[in-house]
């Protein structure tokens, strides 16, 4: 009701939405936390690192990792780029969901190749199913 009535008299800033994204985000209500998402692109106002960031944790939290990584794309869209905290986010919300290839993906994008090759081979995946930046 509050952001409804802050749309209708255009107070409704990111600031604003991201704060709204994140009480969602810390009460365990994804659907509602990608409602305000929503609804901040409908004002106009473009998501930032911060409210993806919740996103990304209140749908991962609950096990929604196909919701959680398109808000990553989201960032990347908007010619942001996602930090450490959105990153973490998304490799919880993968690893949660048993995602071990899009977990080593965004592993990678912290901390570099030489790491997803190590986790590869120490989890024995390299043999079975090679990771996509190690295929020759």
């Amino acid at each position: 009701m509050l952001f409804r009535e802050m749309r209708e008299a255009k107070l409704g800033s990111s600031v604003s939405y991201s704060t709204g994204v994140s009480a969602c985000e810390k009460v365990g209500q994804w659907q509602r936390a990608l409602s305000m998402i929503c609804k901040m692109c409908e004002a106009g106002l473009q998501p930032d690192t911060i409210s993806c960031s919740a996103g990304i944790s209140a749908c991962g939290g609950h096990g929604q990792w196909q919701r959680a990584l398109p808000l990553l794309g989201e960032l990347r869209e908007a010619r942001l780029e996602p930090d450490v905290i959105a990153l973490s986010a998304g490799i919880g919300a993968c690893e949660r969901g048993g995602q071990w290839h899009r977990t080593l993906q965004l592993l990678s994008e912290v901390c570099g190749d030489r790491l997803m090759s190590s986790a590869c081979v120490r989890g024995g995946h390299r043999r079975r199913t090679p990771c996509p930046r190690h295929t020759k």
